[in-house]
């Protein structure tokens, strides 16, 4: 049997991961050696530990802690459980996304609206027209657009 088994270091190696991870994985339960020398003190991995720690890296990797990992490493890897898990970590994703999209868009608006802008003058240089335009923007603003109205009065 032992023939079969890889020493911490090894695994560690083999699949990138410090030691030092290794062990945080053993203190937090998601994956124990098979065996400990009790002489060295070396720690030993089966083949099957070996696949369970592919399977915690992969769901470090789409972004699961470990407390989730060992949850559902601890629940034998049911087809349900980790099912939902990953469709509500795919979910956490897709806010993600539209998020970022968001901050895009109002970053693409920014530099929109820098572009086309002439260059800034001082209050005191604006004609009694364009005052009275800023000043109409800065204080009739709606809900609706609030940020839109008060970036278009600073970049004015």
């Amino acid at each position: 049997m032992d023939e079969h088994l890889m020493r911490i270091g090894e695994i560690a190696a083999f699949f990138g991961v410090s030691v030092k991870a290794m062990r945080v994985y053993e203190r937090m339960g998601i994956i124990t050696p098979v065996k400990i020398d009790e002489q060295t003190g070396y720690r030993y991995y089966s083949a099957d530990q070996v696949k369970y720690l592919s399977t915690l890296l992969e769901l470090k990797s789409l972004g699961f802690t470990l407390a989730e990992v060992r949850r559902l490493l601890q629940g034998g890897m049911d087809k349900d459980i980790f099912m939902e898990a990953l469709v509500h970590k795919q979910a956490k994703w897709q806010d993600a996304i539209s998020s970022a999209e968001n901050k895009i868009h109002a970053m693409e608006k920014i530099k929109e609206r820098l572009s086309t802008t002439k260059p800034a003058a001082k209050l005191h240089e604006l004609t009694e027209e364009e005052r009275a335009w800023l000043l109409v923007k800065m204080v009739c603003v709606e809900q609706i657009g609030t940020d839109h109205i008060l970036s278009e009065a600073i970049w004015l």
